[in-house]
């Protein structure tokens, strides 16, 4: 299969992202944009971009990037405070925010965002350790730590980003570091075709094959991405096959044909955290429909989509009277679990302790990704694999383009009515977690200040450059 690889990738972006829009915005059909108007707020969002752009790029710790700063940048977050020699990469960190400066730069044209993206690059590549991978954080004043992380997309944003930039520009430090990457990616891959959650191997659940917070998603994610910009790499496809089996046998059978959060050696669900018992996940569940649904689309076999009807209809079957979902659900039982630390099995989701009952999610709304991964399987089997694929690659009219421009108008606007002279956007008045002392346990405190967000920058930079490609997409129908 030949691909236009870096169309295909932006076009997915824009019709995921604008699919999601869709959803949360009503088109104002009675009132349209004028073309003079739709001319003005292009030329204000690509103002706009730059500024922000700028702006952004003057809060980097060594080329990186962290969660949050002041509006002094006096005080720096991640998951925890962080000083001058450290960034995250945990989105909405470096790779994320590199990521942004890439997208305005193929927008815009901007070529300040660009070199923005390649100094984000060179701090990764810094914080790129023995292995090739990444950790939650890189410390420029410890950088002999040897440890990969896949948990909550951390080595593998950091593996897509150095990856597009890649494809962008001729750099032989990127090209070599993003080979690096890619081998890890293959060598870290488990026999049984998951990955870890960590590695090297720690003899503990960190070795075990690993759905949680998209691990094995996000690892299968980045390497349709590789298939998709090297696909002469036999390595990478072999890859692929070997992930797309461990998504069938990893499914649990019937009467509860979902998939748990973690995987022992035995391919059993195992414990992980002592409040992560082994479980059937509805969450996890919906998540891999679609990763299954993406590697139909990557490599095309039918046979990818058999486990999915099955596991649609358990997600409905199992919905709680409350209308929500349990994060854990008891094999054989189908009775939701919920557990203090540690091990501590409490029977409902008020009897936990506030830290856990709050901040972890035992309860979810899935009805809104449920109906849209139904729809999204649907399609696959009435559309087939090839013109399933020719609509992923955005293929639209014109009317569907000026109605997907009208939708986002307004909230482009607000983005831009909310930007600051100086190009910063400030969140006003932010309330967050209090951070306890060591051996302290949260128990409701919360702080409350001004806070720049990496996080909303990388949502208004993806909006903002979404309704110019948009509105490129219209002027070519003129």
């Amino acid at each position: 299969m030949t691909f236009n690889k870096r169309k295909l990738l932006n076009s997915c972006f824009i019709f995921t992202l604008l699919a999601m829009v869709s959803n949360s915005m009503v088109f104002a059909q009675n009132n349209p944009l004028s073309q003079s108007e739709g001319t003005d707020l292009k030329e204000k969002v690509d103002a706009a971009l730059r500024k922000g752009v700028a702006f952004f790029h003057s809060v980097n710790t060594q080329g990186g990037y962290v969660y949050f700063v002041t509006p002094d940048l006096t005080l720096k977050w991640g998951e925890v405070p962080l000083d001058d020699n450290a960034i995250e990469v945990q989105p909405p960190g470096t790779p994320a925010v590199g990521q942004s400066f890439l997208r305005a730069y193929q927008v815009t044209g901007d070529k300040q965002a660009l070199e923005f993206a390649k100094e984000a690059a060179y701090a990764l590549i810094r914080g790129q350790t023995k292995s090739g991978g990444w950790d939650h954080t890189i410390n420029f004043k410890k950088l002999d730590k040897d440890v990969v992380s896949f948990d909550d997309n951390q080595t593998q944003s950091a593996v897509s980003f150095l990856m597009a930039l890649d494809q962008e520009i001729d750099d032989p430090l990127i090209s070599s570091a993003t080979q690096r990457a890619l081998k890890m990616m293959i060598h870290t891959q488990l026999s049984n075709g998951g990955w870890p959650h960590r590695y090297p191997e720690r003899g503990d659940y960190h070795d075990y094959a690993t759905f949680n917070d998209g691990g094995i998603n996000d690892c299968i994610r980045v390497m349709i991405e590789a298939y998709q910009y090297y696909p002469n790499d036999e390595a990478i496809e072999k890859s692929l096959r070997k992930a797309a089996r461990f998504m069938n046998i990893s499914q649990l059978p019937p009467p509860q044909p979902g998939w748990a959060q973690q995987y022992n050696e035995f391919l059993q669900p195992a414990w992980a955290r002592t409040f992560e018992p082994p479980a059937v996940c509805p969450l996890v569940t919906v998540h891999n429909i679609n990763t299954l649904i993406d590697l139909y689309l990557a490599l095309g076999h039918k046979t990818l989509l058999e486990p999915i009807p099955d596991a649609l209809r358990w997600l409905k079957e199992i919905r709680m009277e409350n209308g929500m979902w349990a994060r854990f659900v008891e094999i054989g039982t189908g009775k939701p679990l919920y557990y203090d630390r540690p091990r501590i099995r409490v029977d409902n989701l008020e009897d936990l302790h506030p830290e856990r009952r709050t901040g972890y999610g035992y309860q979810t709304d899935l009805q809104a990704r449920l109906e849209a991964s139904t729809a999204r399987y649907d399609k696959a089997m009435t559309l087939g694999y090839k013109d399933l694929l020719k609509g992923q690659e955005g293929l639209q009219t014109k009317e569907v383009v000026a109605k997907r421009l009208e939708e986002i108008s307004s909230k482009v606007i607000q983005i831009i009515d909310e930007q600051e002279k100086s190009g910063a956007w400030i969140t006003k008045n932010d309330t967050f977690k209090k951070r306890m002392p060591s051996g302290v346990r949260w128990n409701g405190q919360y702080l409350t200040m001004d806070r720049i967000s990496s996080e909303v920058f990388n949502n208004h930079i993806s909006l903002l450059t979404t309704y110019i490609e948009l509105s490129n997409q219209l002027n070519k129908f003129e």
